[in-house]
C-alpha cells in the first residue's frame, strides 16, 4: 500500500517511522509546508520509502493533489484541517484517519460526509490519537465482552516522569490544543442524561503504581463520539490525568481570561492576543528538552453478562523511548492512528463511509499490534454476584 502522511511534525514524523517499518507499506509521501526539517527526519531512517512533498494545506487543490498518491491519508495536521482533508480525501478516493477534533464540533461534520464516503467506497475514521482514539477503540472491545453496558470510566494523561514546579508539566502536544481541552465544556452521562460540565472540574484522585496519588479532572471532546455509540449507559465519563494541583493552577489562568482566544488587551501602544501571549510563554517554560515523559490510560468498562455484574479495565503505562528519543505520547499516538491506518490498506477494516473508531476498529487485534510496537495494555476483568431479577 502507498500512504500520504500530511504533516511533517512530532506525530506525523513517528507515523511514518512506523510505516516504514512494514512490509505492506511500499512507500510513503510526507507532506510539509515546509520540506527541510522533514528531509532531515527522512534522511536519519536510512530508507528509500519515503518521498518528502511540499504542500500548503491551506490550498484545495494541492491538497488533493497530494493525497491522489496514496491509498491512505494519515492526517496529522492541526485539527482545523480535518474537515478539509476528509472531503479531499473523499474526492480522490483515497481512505482518510485524523487525529481527532470533537472542539468546535469538527467531528461531527466529518460524519455528515459518510454518503459521499460510502459513494467513493471510501473508508473515513476520524478521532484517532488516544483520547479521543485508543480509549474508544479498547471501549469498544471491552463492550463486545458485556451483553449490557452500565458505565464506561475513562481517564489518560501525559506528564513528566520528574515533574518540575510549578506547574508539574511539559508539552508534548500542541498548547492550543491542551488550552482548547481546559476552556470548552465536557460532556458527559450521568444517570442515564446527556449534560455538559465545566473542564478542569470534577477532580478526583487516581493512583498509579511508580507515579502515586495523581489527579483526575473533567475536559473536553475525550468522550469523542461514544456518547452516541453508547447513548443508554447510565455513566459515561472522561477525565485528564495530572499531578496533584495543576487543575487548579489552569483553572486560574481560565477564570482569569488568559486562555479566551478572543481576550486582547493593549500593552506597548498595540493590541494584543492574551493567550496567544500566554501560550508562548508556557510553550518555553513547558517545552520537553531532556525530560522523560509518560503516557497513562485506565479505561473502565461495566455492565451485565449472563445475569452478573462484570467490568473490563484496561491500563497502560508507556515512557520515552530514550534510545530513539520518541516521546511516550508520539509513541502512543501515532502508532494509533498509523496501526489503523493499516489496517484499513490491508482490508482488515472494509466498511467504506465514515465511522467512529469504537464500531470498527478491531480492539484484540490492535491491542496486540500496539504490544509488538513495546507499547503494552494490560486487560483484567472481575465479576460481582449474581444478579436476582424479581
Amino acid at each position: 500500500m502507498k500512504v500520504v502522511v500530511l504533516g511533517a511534525g512530532l506525530m506525523g514524523k513517528e507515523v511514518a517511522r512506523d510505516l516504514v517499518r512494514s512490509e505492506d507499506v511500499k512507500k510513503i509521501f510526507l507532506a510539509d509546508v515546509s520540506t527541510a526539517p522533514a528531509m532531515e527526519f527522512v534522511n536519519s531512517l536510512n530508507t528509500d520509502k519515503v518521498e518528502v512533498v511540499q504542500l500548503d494545506a491551506e490550498d484545495d487543490k494541492a491538497l488533493r493533489d497530494v493525497i491522489s498518491h496514496g491509498d491512505v491519508v494519515v492526517n496529522a495536521l492541526f485539527y482545523k484541517f480535518n474537515e478539509r482533508v476528509a472531503k479531499a480525501a473523499i474526492d480522490a478516493g483515497v481512505h482518510s484517519v485524523d487525529l481527532g477534533g470533537h472542539i468546535g464540533g469538527i467531528t461531527e461534520s466529518i460524519f455528515e460526509l459518510h454518503g459521499q464516503a460510502v459513494d467513493k467506497g471510501v473508508t473515513i475514521i476520524p478521532d484517532l490519537g488516544v483520547a479521543p482514539g485508543m480509549i474508544n477503540i479498547l471501549t469498544g472491545y471491552g463492550a463486545t465482552k458485556i451483553d449490557s453496558v452500565e458505565s464506561i470510566k475513562l481517564y489518560v494523561g501525559g506528564i513528566p516522569t520528574t515533574p518540575q514546579p510549578p506547574l508539574h508539566y511539559i508539552r508534548v502536544f500542541s498548547l492550543d490544543g491542551v488550552f482548547d481541552h481546559y476552556t470548552e465544556p465536557s460532556k458527559m452521562i450521568q444517570k442515564g442524561m446527556l449534560a455538559e460540565v465545566e473542564s478542569l472540574t470534577g477532580l478526583e484522585p487516581i493512583y498509579f503504581d511508580e507515579f502515586g496519588v495523581l489527579e483526575a479532572f473533567y475536559t473536553s471532546g475525550g468522550i469523542s463520539t461514544l456518547y452516541k455509540t453508547f447513548p443508554h449507559v447510565k455513566t459515561l465519563e472522561y477525565k485528564t490525568i495530572r499531578y496533584k494541583g495543576h487543575a487548579e493552577q489552569f483553572k486560574l489562568l481560565a477564570d482569569l481570561g488568559f486562555l479566551d482566544k478572543n481576550n486582547t488587551v493593549e500593552a506597548g501602544g498595540r493590541e494584543v492576543n492574551v493567550r496567544e501571549v500566554t501560550r508562548e510563554v508556557l510553550e518555553k517554560k513547558l517545552d520537553i528538552g531532556n525530560n522523560v515523559d509518560a503516557v497513562l490510560l485506565r479505561a473502565i468498562i461495566s455492565g451485565e453478562k449472563s445475569e452478573e455484574q462484570i467490568t473490563y479495565e484496561y491500563e497502560m503505562v508507556v515512557r520515552k523511548d530514550i534510545e530513539q528519543n520518541v516521546t511516550a505520547m508520539a509513541r502512543a499516538t501515532a502508532n494509533t492512528i498509523s496501526i489503523v491506518a493499516q489496517m484499513i490498506g490491508k482490508g482488515l477494516i472494509g466498511e467504506r463511509g465514515v465511522f467512529a473508531p469504537e464500531t470498527v476498529v478491531p480492539g484484540r487485534e490492535f491491542i496486540q499490534e500496539m504490544a509488538s510496537r513495546g507499547v503494552d495494555i494490560k486487560e483484567t476483568s472481575h465479576r460481582s454476584s449474581m444478579i436476582v431479577k424479581w
